[in-house]
């Protein structure tokens, strides 16, 4: 059955909140048929009633693939075989010390930040293929710019998400699949620790930052041929400074505290 009816298509992994529930709403209210999947089932049905027949929303583990890969194909069925974005949202945090981690949080967060995010893009290439000008937008971070430190694992995840879009903006290119990330600072949403909201400035490119700003960057996305997109912008600038200077940076978060203190 084809519930999309011509729609444009966008699927969205996390999407029950922050990020991925505004750009869920954004994009409804541009006329676009919104696939959402989430654990989160409170999230989930919220959703569910916001989107009425403008939606898909259904359950999903992003790490099991199996489930991942029946959810897809529903999905397609409900438009036709059309994917016109594939928005690869869903993530954890998990942090302190990595020598004090607890193992099993370090393989969560590789596992739903990075494996999750190559499964879905796997399983979902030929639907985007299969799509004129399809867009597979990823989140990654602005811990891809310079790794930040007790969020080490969450910070490599994001590094290799942000390496990975840009190799597969050189593989898919031939097939007309454009691929890009956001790489988004301080976002008010429920992943960011809430001290970390207290603290950040009113100002700034470490300034708090609404949700809706990133499912712009996703809207402008799908219009655009950009490969990264930061939210907020000043991001940008940072990031070549990082490229050009990186133990500068390192040394200004050493004398700035944010580093691990322990004793040996």
């Amino acid at each position: 059955m084809n519930q999309a009816n011509g729609r444009k298509a966008i699927f969205i992994t996390g999407a029950a909140s922050g990020m991925g529930l505004e750009t869920a709403r954004l994009f409804a209210s541009e006329g676009w048929f919104v696939g959402g999947v989430d654990v989160n089932d409170e999230g989930l049905a919220s959703l569910k009633a916001e989107l009425g027949d403008a939606g898909f929303v259904t359950r999903l583990d992003v790490t099991d693939r199996e489930a991942y890969r029946k959810v897809l194909a529903d999905f397609a069925e409900a438009t036709g075989g059309k994917l016109d974005i594939l928005f690869n949202n869903a993530g954890i945090g998990r942090g302190g010390p990595f020598q004090d981690m607890p193992w099993e949080d370090a393989l969560a967060v590789v596992n739903i930040n990075l494996i999750a995010v190559l499964s879905g893009i796997h399983l979902a290439i030929p639907l985007l293929k299969a799509t004129p000008n399809s867009l597979c937008f990823s989140t990654s971070s602005s811990s891809a710019i310079f790794g930040i430190a007790n969020i080490a694992v969450y910070s490599a995840t994001k590094h290799a998400v942000k390496g990975f879009t840009e190799a597969l903006s050189v593989e898919l290119k031939a097939a007309g699949v454009r691929v890009a990330d956001t790489l988004p600072g301080l976002i008010d949403t429920p992943i960011l620790p809430p001290e970390a909201k207290t603290s950040a400035p009113t100002e700034g490119m470490w300034r708090l930052i609404p949700p809706v700003e990133v499912a712009k960057a996703v809207w402008g996305a799908y219009h655009n041929d950009k490969i990264h997109w930061y939210v907020p912008v000043e991001l940008e600038a940072y990031d070549l400074i990082v490229t050009q200077h990186p133990e500068q940076v390192r040394d200004q978060m050493v004398q700035a505290g944010l580093f691990n203190r322990t004793e040996e």
